[in-house]
């Protein structure tokens, strides 16, 4: 589905635009990239801010007419930052337009259509469109720069994509830490009553404090790594407080 989603650029004046775009194209999983009559590519300005992305730009096809870029296509949006009088049906939101585009790209190739950094689209090429859609924006600047708007819209597009059933698509979590055993929790808790008894920081068995802290832990749930690590804290306490015992009675000793 996704590869039927292309992306048109029209005279494009700033090389490091179309890698800018392209490098936004990959991270939404798009990779059918068009440009017609491109002023200077393919460029190493270009190459450099596509980031990783230059199997998109490998992939380009340079046109030199709009209508050889979505000749094929079901459906052709164009992105506009302003309203016209050309009575074309108009997305105000991406989502819906993106919608829309999903579902005609299950079958057949649509274009998401961006013009010229400075006047965008001119009426002639909005006439080889379907469709127009808008970025809601500030009113009083809602500037935005060509790669940031294919951003926009292809992370609309992706997100509508992800929704469809047939994606499969899988979000990426960090692997779930393994939980301790309750026998590993209990020797922990019972390393922790050792090290706070020999270390002075309870004078009576069975103290609130105890039960506070034990309840604290099992709060927390630490994973066998994180139990590990405090044991590990707990070891060492334990040794220190050794050395120090030792220390004092050898002075005790001197002494007499």
């Amino acid at each position: 589905m996704l590869s039927n989603i292309r992306i048109v650029l029209v005279q494009t004046f700033h090389p490091g635009n179309i890698g800018q775009a392209a490098r936004a194209m990959k991270t939404m999983g798009l990779s059918d990239l068009v440009l017609v009559r491109p002023r200077c590519y393919p460029d190493v300005e270009a190459s450099r801010l596509a980031a990783g992305a230059e199997d998109v730009l490998d992939g380009a096809r340079v046109v030199d007419e709009l209508s050889d870029a979505v000749a094929d296509c079901v459906q052709v949006v164009g992105a506009s930052a302003r309203l016209r009088s050309l009575p074309l049906p108009h997305f105000d939101e991406p989502d819906a337009m993106a919608e829309t585009v999903v579902g005609h790209a299950r079958q057949s190739p649509v274009a998401l259509v961006f013009g010229r950094e400075r006047s965008g689209l001119t009426n002639d090429e909005i006439r080889q469109c379907s469709h127009q859609v808008s970025i809601p924006a500030n009113p009083d600047y809602g500037i935005l720069n060509l790669s940031q708007a294919v951003q926009v819209l292809a992370y609309e597009v992706h997100r509508a994509w992800r929704r469809q059933p047939a994606s499969d698509y899988r979000y990426q979590r960090p692997a779930q830490a393994e939980p301790p055993t309750r026998e590993q929790l209990g020797h922990f808790q019972a390393h922790l009553s050792r090290v706070m008894a020999s270390s002075g920081f309870l004078t009576q068995p069975h103290a609130t404090t105890e039960q506070q802290l034990q309840t604290l832990f099992a709060r927390a749930q630490p994973s066998r790594r994180e139990l590990s690590l405090l044991r590990g804290l707990l070891s060492a306490l334990e040794q220190h407080i050794a050395t120090d015992l030792s220390d004092d009675k050898e002075r005790s000793r001197n002494r007499d």
